[in-house]
């Protein structure tokens, strides 16, 4: 059966490409490639290339298309090209920009371009953008578009129609339109697909959805963004602390903001910090110090093993075959720990699981870890009892049992106990829970041999 040849918009050929072209000067070749790449797909070539030559491939772009590809960028690779630009380039490139995307890129940059973009901006566009840098850091406002289409309740299906012609262009988006009474407070909200499917004189007040899911400005992004994927709205009015409508959450920021979050509880969960930019872009360097102070943390933290072991330095001396079983204690522990915390943590981040759930979440964890700690014992009383023997394999299952019980009740306890405390829960990392765990395992270890072989 014969392959078909890779889409141009796939992205399947060498990422090289790009970059040999204009590294090389072939800038028809540049443009070629440039002309056949949906705009996501350059963004991420650019992302990858060094800020001199993401330059020079972005001025290749004409006007609208340059756009495009600059709101698909990370703040962190837009603010080099902006930078690169001259001043009538400058002034197109962000008058043309939503608000909401350039209060994202403002919201990481230098106060240099903070204030360079405010200057080039119209008196409008200024107010909208320096409103939404007004609302707290992380909160749904910095992230919402106010240009948005408002009806009036008292209207019909003719005269909303009517309306969104005439102010749709304005509007980010006019799938879902927000009602509103004389005082702009929310009543409801009306698709834009009930105005087209009902007659003229229908009135907008009998289609409307009252009492929509909503976010105030300040609460947080991501809690909005996870609620608007669990309502699956794509658009999500948001309010001030009187009900009054001062924009909309659309989908594509709200996936960005659930792709954000994600991306910093994954590297949290590593036991690494999280890191702005392409991966491919970053370098060596840059990667190392983002892993280092983690590690070095965990290091230090490993030393409870070593004093662990030091006093119980006796009863290895008596038994030297308990030492070949460290490493499979550890182990064991350790995964059945960093497993429960990222399940644990996962269930917060849904909403899955509150902080109520304390009680709850500590049982469970610690049947289940009891169930896998019994299903391993079976596999360690065979290889103790292979190995070394009777004894000190029923010293292994034992622990094994304890051990696993012990770990998963932990690992699934610490991030709720975070939460509690105000504390990022994916900053009780699986690795931190590992180091807790092979420390507290290895005295469960030792006391389990010394009461069963009375050593």
């Amino acid at each position: 059966m014969s392959q078909s040849s890779p889409s141009p918009e796939s992205g399947a050929e060498p990422a090289e490409s790009l970059r040999e072209a204009v590294g090389q000067r072939r800038l028809e070749a540049a443009q070629e490639w440039l002309e056949r790449r949906a705009p996501h797909v350059i963004a991420d070539e650019l992302a990858r290339m060094d800020a001199v030559t993401a330059g020079v491939a972005f001025r290749l772009l004409p006007k609208d298309r340059a756009l495009e590809v600059f709101e698909e960028l990370e703040p962190v690779d837009q603010q080099p090209i902006l930078e690169g630009l001259r001043d009538r380039s400058f002034r197109d490139l962000i008058e043309g920009m939503g608000p909401d995307d350039r209060a994202r890129m403002l919201r990481e940059a230098p106060a240099k371009v903070v204030k360079r973009v405010l200057a080039g901006l119209s008196l409008h566009e200024r107010r909208m953008t320096s409103a939404l840098l007004g609302y707290p850091e992380g909160s749904v406002g910095r992230c919402m578009t106010p240009e948005v289409v408002a009806l009036p309740q008292a209207l019909t299906v003719a005269q909303a129609l009517r309306t969104v012609r005439a102010k749709g262009r304005e509007a980010e988006t006019v799938y879902t339109l927000p009602v509103v009474d004389s005082g702009r407070r929310l009543t409801g909200v009306v698709e834009l697909r009930e105005l087209v499917l009902n007659a003229s004189d229908t009135m907008v007040c009998d289609l409307v959805v009252t009492e929509p899911a909503c976010a105030y400005a300040t609460d947080s992004a991501e809690s909005a963004a996870r609620l608007m994927q669990e309502t699956n709205d794509l658009n999500l009015p948001v309010v001030d602390s009187e009900d009054r409508l001062v924009g909309l959450l659309t989908i594509d920021d709200a996936v960005e903001v659930i792709e954000a979050a994600d991306t910093e509880d994954v590297a949290r969960q590593a036991g690494a910090a999280p890191w702005a930019g392409h991966y491919m872009a970053a370098s060596v360097w840059q990667l190392a110090r983002y892993r280092a102070l983690w590690l070095s943390l965990l290091l230090v933290a490993a030393t409870l093993t070593v004093g662990v072991t030091r006093v119980f330095e006796a009863t290895l001396e008596e038994v030297a075959s308990l030492a070949l079983f460290i490493p499979m204690l550890i182990g064991a522990g350790g995964n059945a720990g960093a497993q429960a915390a990222t399940a644990c943590v996962r269930a917060l981040a849904v909403g899955e699981v509150r902080g109520s759930d304390l009680m709850r979440v500590v049982w469970r964890e610690c049947r289940v870890g009891l169930v896998l700690g019994s299903l391993l014992a079976v596999l360690g009383l065979a290889v103790g009892a292979v190995f070394v023997g009777g004894g000190i394999a029923v010293v292994l299952g034992i622990t094994l049992i304890v051990v696993c019980g012990w770990a998963a009740t932990i690992g699934g306890t610490m991030p709720l106990l975070a939460r509690r405390l105000r504390i990022d829960p994916a900053v009780i990392s699986a690795p931190m829970v590992t180091t807790l765990v092979d420390a507290t395992g290895l005295i469960i270890y030792f006391l389990t041999a010394k009461a069963v072989l009375g050593v």
